[in-house]
């Protein structure tokens, strides 16, 4: 019964351990795609999470601003005491200790303070929306970081299939010259060509690997997850078309002008601003306001006999009543001097819109730019790419019947090698340049 039981226990045990390696072996073997990559940049990346937490302010000033047209209610009471000798009568003291008690409830409400309160309120509503525009274009830059970022792994794994492919390729051309030299077909220095060539090869592999874990490393920090472990789904994507999708920047223009957030983000600013404006001038009208107090308190002493402290306390009540003006004749310059800084500040904030509108159709020009140069680019590394596999098809068969030298061909060799690495680089060059373009018009950033 023992031995069952036991039997038992450690078959149980061994379950819950396999199951576990299996689950950790599942999770090491996730493979993120570009949509996971991005959401969960957007919700873990320190500047988005920094932009919320301004957001979250921003609703304590919305409620602060409301509360400015609440009234105000306080509660206040003091406690006294005074010891020592009092004089009763000419020439005669005594010893007195007295006890003074006081309470009141305050109660004071704004009727007007030249708009201030309305002012306020309107304000801490555009400072949200101006934040909320913000945080939106944040997120859209993280968003184009993953993209950029996805990318260039993507670039640096073709640039290691090409790598391999060439070390394989080396391989079986050392193979054959070996049986082209036992053969007597040619001679033995191209063995050592063949190896030469073998160890360039097995070097630019090693190369391309490093590049290729340096852009999982470089991603991988972005997202900012642990590295162990990491890697992406990788995507086969398709050769660009030979055209730009835009004919030309103003349809650009025109959307990123009234839809941007660094556009949207300077306009609220300019409108908070005239805000800030009004609630300076609002320094210069009168205030009123209305209040009410009930006050109560008690005392006692050593030398009379009062009623108690409760009885007092009923007895002492007392109301006021209270319509309070205050005109603002000399602030000491404090009135002149905040309108004087509101307006050099609204001033400011149209400086920044216009800035930014510089800024953006600068950005978007150069992106277009990019675009059209990169699309350039791409279409002569693909025509060179065509030309010279012709070119290194026809060495390997000159090569073979031997009416051409090793030296040759290997130049023939890294002519296309570096001609399909810079197809690779215009093709991801020219994809993430149309992203871009992609992401001043609002379109979502996938592949």
């Amino acid at each position: 019964m023992i031995n069952n039981k036991i039997s038992h226990n450690l078959f149980r045990n061994l379950i819950l351990i396999l199951s576990i390696l299996i689950l950790a072996d599942v999770n090491a073997q996730k493979k993120w795609s570009l949509e996971e990559c991005v959401t969960y940049a957007i919700e873990n990346n320190i500047s988005v999470r920094q932009a919320n937490n301004a957001l979250l302010s921003n609703d304590q000033d919305i409620i602060a601003a409301k509360g400015n047209f609440l009234p105000f209610l306080g509660i206040n009471g003091s406690q006294r005491m005074n010891l020592g000798n009092v004089q009763v009568f000419d020439g005669e003291f005594v010893d007195r200790t007295f006890h003074s008690s006081n309470f009141g409830l305050n109660i004071s409400q704004t009727i007007f303070n030249g708009f201030r309160n309305t002012n306020v309120y309107r304000q801490s509503l555009i400072n949200k929306a101006a934040n909320l525009e913000e945080f939106k274009r944040i997120k859209d830059n993280v968003s184009l970081t993953v993209v950029n970022s996805y990318l260039n792994v993507l670039l640096n794994k073709e640039n290691l299939i090409i790598a391999e492919a060439q070390y394989d390729f080396s391989i079986e051309q050392l193979q054959l010259v070996k049986e082209l030299v036992e053969a007597g077909v040619q001679p033995q220095a191209n063995v050592f060509d063949a190896e030469a060539s073998l160890a360039n090869d097995s070097q630019q592999l090693t190369v391309a690997e490093n590049s290729y874990t340096l852009a999982i490393l470089s991603l991988s920090q972005v997202l900012q997850v642990p590295f162990n472990s990491f890697d992406i789904q990788i995507i086969d994507l398709d050769p660009p078309t030979q055209q730009l999708m835009y004919n030309d920047i103003s349809s650009i223009l025109d959307y990123a002008f009234k839809n941007r957030s660094e556009i949207k983000v300077a306009e609220k600013n300019i409108e908070a601003a005239e805000l800030g404006k009004e609630i300076s001038k609002s320094g210069f009208y009168p205030s009123v306001s209305l209040s009410y107090g009930l006050n109560t308190g008690a005392n006692f002493s050593n030398l009379t006999n009062d009623n108690s402290f409760f009885q007092q306390i009923n007895d002492n009540r007392g109301h006021s009543f209270a319509l309070n003006l205050n005109i603002p004749v000399f602030s000491r310059f404090q009135n002149q001097t905040a309108l004087a800084k509101a307006k050099i500040q609204v001033e400011n904030s149209n400086l920044a819109l216009e800035q930014a509108k510089v800024d953006l159709e600068s950005n978007i020009q150069l992106a277009f730019n990019d675009a059209k140069a990169a699309l350039k680019s791409y279409i002569s590394s693909n025509k060179s790419v065509i030309a010279r596999q012709l070119s290194f098809d026809n060495a390997k068969e000159r090569y073979s019947i031997g009416a051409l030298n090793s030296l040759d061909l290997e130049q023939n060799r890294t002519q296309l090698v570096n001609s399909q690495a810079s197809l690779i680089q215009a093709k991801y060059d020219f994809i993430f340049k149309s992203k871009v373009l992609d992401f001043y018009l609002g379109k979502p950033l996938n592949l």
